[in-house]
């Protein structure tokens, strides 16, 4: 909750919502960093209309009325095995009644960056 009130106080701007961004990337173990930019670069590229910030100290990627869209939550920040790619209610991966809005990642291969991509796209549809 700290981390959040600090950001609510910081600077809106997108350069420095990025610059923070990248310090918490820094922050993170070898393998999470690279986790955390590969997710950064697949957002980058399927939704360029979302722009890098901190979510709850967090990597998080947000849409153009500042609502955080997807965040990479770090195994290490809470101590467990495994990373998380989460998603917001502002994601649009609503299927039914019933849908996944966060997934397990200990490490991204092939194989979920393509499933990344697939969800990000859907995501900002």
């Amino acid at each position: 909750m700290k981390e959040h009130a600090r950001e609510l106080k910081a600077s809106q701007k997108r350069e420095d919502l990025a610059k923070d961004q990248d310090a918490k990337i820094a922050e993170l173990s070898p393998s999470e960093q690279k986790m955390a930019k590969k997710i950064h670069a697949i957002v980058a590229k399927q939704a360029p209309e979302l722009y890098p910030k901190t979510f709850y100290g967090m990597p998080g990627w947000a849409n153009s009325d500042n609502k955080v869209v997807v965040f990479f939550q770090p195994g290490g920040k809470f101590n467990t095995r495994y990373s998380t790619l989460g998603f917001q209610q502002e994601a649009n991966l609503d299927d039914g009644d019933m849908w996944a809005c966060s997934w397990a990642l200990t490490a991204i291969g092939d194989a979920e960056e393509k499933t990344i991509a697939a969800l990000v796209k859907k995501a900002v549809s």
